[in-house]
């Protein structure tokens, strides 16, 4: 009976590790996120655009990066979980860092300060740099490729903005 307490009381503590380290791997990107967007998203420059009429409005960019954000952290979680960030999928780790530092790095470069070669080269390689994400994901977790696919749809489009954006 006591090392069924004890049992109960380790499921519990490994629970809360859990939701913490769960917690952490979505609060961190989210937050990188939001606080680019807070800091640099106001778009005074891509609002006097004359733009296509494809072209998302603010509101929907803002949120749909932090939705990329969001799903991104939860796959990224699900693949350390299962313990993808080491042997051969090692790299995993490293592609995901660079993934979320391209990714923030596109409101600054578009919103304002008008740098539209720089942010299309970003986001070629942000997309480049999401789908090995993708592929390491996907051996790994088969959940946390399915989260990535709208990533990928998300950065694709941001790179077709971006490429338009060149030629307004």
């Amino acid at each position: 009976m006591a090392s069924q307490g004890l049992h109960e009381a380790k499921k519990k503590t490994k629970a809360k590790r859990a939701l913490r380290s769960l917690a952490i791997g979505i609060l961190v990107p989210l937050t990188l996120t939001l606080t680019i967007i807070i800091l640099f998203g106001s778009g005074r420059k891509y609002n006097r655009l004359t733009k296509p009429v494809w072209f998302a409005p603010l509101w929907f960019i803002h949120l749909a990066t932090l939705g990329s954000s969001f799903f991104m952290g939860l796959a990224a979680w699900l693949v350390w979980a299962d313990g993808g960030f080491q042997g051969e999928e090692s790299d995993a780790l490293s592609l995901y860092v660079a993934h979320v530092c391209l990714s923030i790095v596109w409101h600054p470069l578009v919103l304002v300060m008008g740098a539209f070669w720089v942010a299309a080269v970003s986001c070629v390689v942000n997309f480049g740099t999401l789908y090995l994400c993708y592929l390491r994901f996907r051996r790994v977790n088969p959940f946390a490729k399915d989260l990535a696919k709208p990533c990928l749809l998300w950065a694709a489009y941001l790179t077709a903005v971006s490429f338009k954006l060149l030629f307004l």
